[in-house]
């Protein structure tokens, strides 16, 4: 999901413009994942670019990223480093479930002093850390210092921007399709053009001349998918796309789209979408009721 995400054009673009308007560099990252987020942005903080070849204050990094992650687990946290550098996490949640956070930081929230300078130096010793003190200090005194108001409207848009990625996850998931194999390209237009037919893995298999084994490790390999969770998000993609039609019963779009029942229909939708298809419909329209023909009988159903 976060490479899908990472490679999707709409986030490419947010980053490029992000990173221009506010001189922060933008990551985005899996849960858990104990790697330097910033690393290869051009807007990288010139300390932390130091600190994170330094083995102790790039531990130190990563510990902090973990704390970061811990509070962001509802709504955007932020933390300071041991050097007093602010680093945030906004989450991007399906659900109950968190797939991904956007980082950014490595600023200042008050003009930087000799005094902290001091400090991070000794903290460094103590690690036993071997660093040139002109080319560290001029790096540390040229962080960018920004104002608490300020930052946390920059936190407040990426906040915005998760939301708006976690309703189009799934849709991102589906058509990214850059630079994959043309077996797998075509695989994917077989399950979208066969999609309200009971279709199985041999028959898409066969349809792109390869074994079944060999396809089903292909196929995830590409998409970071398995066939039945790939099948299902497209049917749920149809779904939403039948459910623009104000008119349109639940359960007719479900049948439509090659659900074989509404239990097992309503199960996916809500793991992928985050919520009941029902409330899914409401809210598509505005909360102004569920259109002709949508009985109360189906809608506690589903």
């Amino acid at each position: 999901m976060v490479a899908h995400l990472g490679k999707s054009g709409i986030y490419r673009d947010y980053q490029k413009a992000f990173e221009t308007i506010t001189g922060l560099p933008l990551a985005i990252r899996a849960p858990g994942s104990f790697r330097a987020p910033m690393q290869g942005s051009r807007f990288i903080n010139p300390f932390c670019a130091l600190m994170a070849d330094r083995s102790k204050s790039c531990g130190a990094c990563l510990q902090l990223q973990e704390r970061v992650e811990a509070d962001a687990r509802e709504e955007a946290g932020t933390r300071d480093c041991f050097a007093g550098l602010s680093e945030s996490s906004v989450p991007i949640r399906i659900g109950e479930h968190v797939v991904a956070f956007l980082q950014t930081g490595q600023v200042l929230r008050r003009k930087p002093s000799e005094a902290q300078f001091a400090r991070t130096l000794r903290r460094l010793g103590e690690w036993g850390s071997e660093a040139e003190i002109k080319e560290l200090k001029a790096a540390f005194f040229s962080t960018r210092v920004m104002a608490k108001e300020q930052y946390e409207s920059i936190l407040r848009l990426l906040s915005i921007f998760a939301q708006h990625l976690s309703a189009l996850s799934n849709q991102l998931v589906v058509k990214q399709g850059a630079a994959e194999r043309p077996a797998v390209s075509k695989a994917r237009s077989f399950i979208v053009a066969h999609q309200g037919e009971q279709i199985s893995l041999l028959h898409v298999a066969k349809a792109v001349n390869m074994s079944a084994f060999y396809f089903c490790k292909i196929f995830k390999r590409t998409t970071g998918l398995s066939f039945i969770d790939y099948l299902a998000r497209v049917r749920v993609e149809s779904v939403k796309n039948l459910l623009i039609n104000p008119h349109k019963r639940v359960s007719e779009a479900a049948f439509e789209a090659g659900f074989q029942s509404l239990s097992q229909f309503n199960r996916v939708f809500r793991r992928i979408e985050g919520e009941a298809p029902s409330d899914y419909r409401e809210r598509l329209h505005g909360g102004g009721g569920r259109g002709l023909g949508d009985d109360s009988r189906l809608a506690h159903a589903i």
